[in-house]
């Protein structure tokens, strides 16, 4: 007897096999600072591989990693890229456990046609060529979606942004409501829940959601709160508390919700206020890789924050002001694959 297909989308801490990162190279915006920001994902490969399976994209190896420690647990892919963001660029997978995982792969277009993202939106078919992932293929490329853009709870509400979602050169033809009924019916969801308020100086993304609020275990949102009445952003993520406080689950219940602190303010060499915020974390298998900011009383309270929202997980940080200076940060340069994607096959 065939039993029904029930596909979902998954939580991020449902377990996981591969964790993708996809490179920087010296044809990327990251030529500037290679060195300093090679230094940085160095440092994430390192926690990711010594846990996890590591999932590499890149024109070609890197060379700070020919004597890589946890080199065997390394898949690399060769293939041309943009850039670095596998958060807005890797495949967005739906599970069932009756069934091969469905690889959705979504049209990238740098974030609302801001940044050339010609290669990048080929690395997911690329992938999918070289045979090193299980599931079946899924082609949404009439539709822009970006992984940083939505969060889900696996139990069927997305987490989103009005602001990303509903901006200019996505999916611009399509009304909120015609597009919570794509969401709706693509992922199998039960609600949507869209934030109106929120952003952060210096993002490029258009206030993707994993900047400013993460849906975590047990009915949780983690969220950035500005203490500060001073700081530009201090109302609209008031705004964006209150509102979040109006949230319910599809039990009806409210939420628990967890404020992450305020990133003291950086900035560049031009004075432009950069998006550090410590809501882009990496939920892993049993560890939560997080961003730092060499500002002790923050990472150490982010650190607070995240081990009440994740019990039993190890709580890992890792420097990111290198890479807040290409307005992203840990989450962004990560995407997690759910268990049944992987097939244990190197190249």
């Amino acid at each position: 007897m065939t039993k029904e297909k029930n596909f979902y989308l998954p939580s991020e801490w449902e377990r996981q096999s591969y964790i993708q990162l996809t490179w920087p190279h010296a044809e990327t915006d990251w030529a500037y600072m290679l060195e300093e920001v090679e230094t940085c994902f160095l440092n994430i490969a390192h926690e990711i591989a010594s846990r996890q399976p590591l999932l590499l994209v890149a024109p070609d190896f890197p060379e700070v990693l020919k004597d890589f420690k946890y080199i065997d647990n390394v898949t690399f892919v060769k293939c041309p890229t943009n850039d670095t963001w596998a958060r807005d660029h890797a495949f967005i997978c739906m599970t069932d456990p009756h069934a091969d995982p469905q690889l959705l792969d979504f049209c990238f277009n740098g974030w609302g046609m801001k940044f050339a993202a010609d290669k990048d939106n080929m690395i997911n078919s690329r992938i999918k060529k070289h045979g090193i992932i299980n599931g079946d293929y899924i082609n949404r490329r009439d539709f822009v979606l970006e992984g940083g853009s939505i969060e889900s709870d696996g139990k069927g509400t997305l987490l989103t942004t009005s602001l990303c979602l509903l901006s200019d050169n996505r999916n611009d033809v399509m009304s909120r409501k015609d597009i919570e009924r794509y969401l709706i019916d693509c992922f199998n969801l039960k609600q949507v829940l869209w934030l109106d308020y929120g952003y952060l100086a210096g993002d490029d993304t258009d206030s993707h959601v994993d900047t400013l609020a993460r849906l975590c275990p047990d009915d949780t949102i983690a969220y950035v709160k500005c203490n500060d009445t001073s700081d530009e952003h201090y109302n609209a993520l008031l705004a964006m508390e209150e509102q979040l406080k109006t949230f319910r689950t599809t039990d009806g219940k409210p939420y628990r919700l967890l404020p992450l602190p305020m990133a003291n303010a950086i900035y560049d060499d031009e004075c432009i206020r950069l998006p550090a915020t410590y809501a882009n974390f990496l939920i892993m298998n049993n560890a939560i890789l997080y961003p730092t900011y060499n500002q002790p009383n923050n990472d150490n309270e982010a650190a607070k924050v995240l081990s009440e929202a994740f019990p039993g997980r190890e709580i890992v940080g890792i420097d990111c002001r290198a890479l807040i200076k290409q307005h992203g940060s840990l989450h962004c340069v990560t995407m997690q694959y759910p268990e049944s994607v992987y097939n244990g096959k190197q190249i």
